[in-house]
């Protein structure tokens, strides 16, 4: 155990909400101290992020002493003692300390209690093990400053016990690692995750959505992937192949070009080779309608991409829109090995930045004033003007746009006599 003033002097700790918060549930006999990623983030030097607060105050005492102090107090979570408080519209999530006297997922029954370093024992990793007071002393039960420090992402306890209370922290020991981890994954927590991959199959998709999409935006995610890969893990949440090598490509792809990294793209490089796999991964994952056509434009025909030239895959643009264009040209880059001095896939990749697809200038008026009837051959017509317009790589002169009309009208003539 060791206690070291390491954050006397941090800001977000000594100031705002989350100093009153800790004012407020640290008097009278009660303590309250920030727990978990905030103060791992801290010691490494990242952004506290969401700040979670552990107090020994029961959850009737936290909302009583809140409402005397006139602080909003939502009761979030309060059968396992969580109570959300509300400070200048920024929640802090607040729960009594704990300690698991069943454990079975996220169903595990628990008691309050006054003891840290049981609250801080029932966690999962080393690192989210730690707790610092309000004047910035970290305390310290479970190993997890110098984890912290050495980049090494440890179970608390036996790996075996801690996966089986809650089979997530499978998914979790690799999205720490790729996001806090450094080297190899802990080889004991590793080979633990391997023996105990069958637990994932009772694991919701909505919480394996989750973890997979940080998982997969962490800046260690493909080597992360590829362990997982390695130990078998994978098959059982993605239900089908994965491509590991498409995945390294799409981050190498996204860096190259100075792009937010997308988990969206990144899961249709690893799991999407075709449209099926995109509905596969989909239902598998629970994933959200936009998620979904997301991934089945980018798994639809990617492979012609590696064909066109600019005059085709302008006429590519202006069919998909700015966005859908470029998510299938990446996910065919990434699938053509990925290669980041290619200038003519980059050159694909960035069509949309020095070319706008102009709007289809032909109308229904146009063709009406040559003779033709409202109903279904006028759309027909259109749909006719408007592939013939494209083919002709965009033309906007009057004379090319009339003899297109023209063209277009007397096909549909010719094809209403026959």
């Amino acid at each position: 155990m060791s206690a070291e003033p390491l954050l006397a002097n941090a800001p977000w700790l000594t100031a705002g909400g989350t100093a009153r918060v800790l004012q407020l549930l640290g008097a009278n006999g009660e303590e309250a101290r920030v727990v978990g990623g905030a103060v791992r983030n801290a010691l490494l030097g990242l952004s506290p992020g969401d700040i979670d607060i552990a107090t020994t105050a029961l959850p009737d005492e936290v909302m009583r002493r809140a409402k005397a102090a006139g602080i909003k107090s939502v009761p979030t979570g309060i059968d396992h003692g969580t109570v959300t408080l509300v400070i200048d519209g920024h929640p802090y999530e607040v729960t009594t300390l704990r300690e698991d006297t069943e454990t079975f997922g996220r169903k595990a029954k628990v008691a309050f209690g006054r003891d840290w370093v049981k609250d801080a024992e029932r966690r999962d990793f080393t690192m989210n093990g730690l707790s610092v007071d309000a004047s910035g002393v970290v305390h310290d039960y479970v190993g997890g400053i110098a984890d912290a420090r050495a980049r090494r992402v440890r179970f608390i306890g036996d790996p075996g016990q801690r996966i089986a209370e809650d089979y997530l922290r499978i998914l979790r020991f690799f999205r720490i690692h790729a996001a806090f981890g450094a080297g190899e994954p802990d080889r004991d927590g590793y080979l633990a995750c391997i023996r105990a991959r069958a637990g994932l199959a009772n694991l919701s998709a909505e919480r394996v959505r989750m973890e997979m999409l940080k998982l997969l935006v962490a800046g260690g995610a493909s080597a992360a992937v590829l362990a997982m890969a390695e130990g078998g893990l994978l098959q059982a949440l993605t239900g089908g192949v994965v491509y590991t090598g498409p995945l390294s490509a799409m981050i190498a792809i996204e860096r190259e070009l100075g792009l937010t990294a997308s988990s969206t793209r990144r899961l249709a490089a690893l799991t999407v080779a075709v449209t099926e796999d995109a509905k596969r991964i989909a239902a598998r994952l629970r994933l959200s309608n936009s998620e979904t056509k997301a991934l089945d434009s980018m798994g639809h025909r990617w492979w012609r991409l590696a064909a066109k030239n600019e005059p085709k895959a302008r006429r590519l643009l202006y069919r998909l829109g700015a966005e859908r264009y470029q998510e299938r040209v990446l996910l065919a880059w990434a699938r053509a090995g990925g290669d980041v001095g290619s200038s003519r896939w980059r050159a694909l990749a960035e069509l949309p930045q020095r070319w706008t697809a102009p709007k289809f200038p032909l109308k229904a008026a146009d063709f009406i004033a040559r003779g033709m009837a409202e109903g279904p051959a006028l759309g027909h017509v259109l749909t006719l003007a408007e592939d013939a317009w494209l083919a002709a790589d965009f033309p906007l002169e009057q004379a090319a746009l009339g003899a297109i009309a023209d063209q277009a009208a007397a096909r549909v003539r010719r094809d209403e006599r026959t």
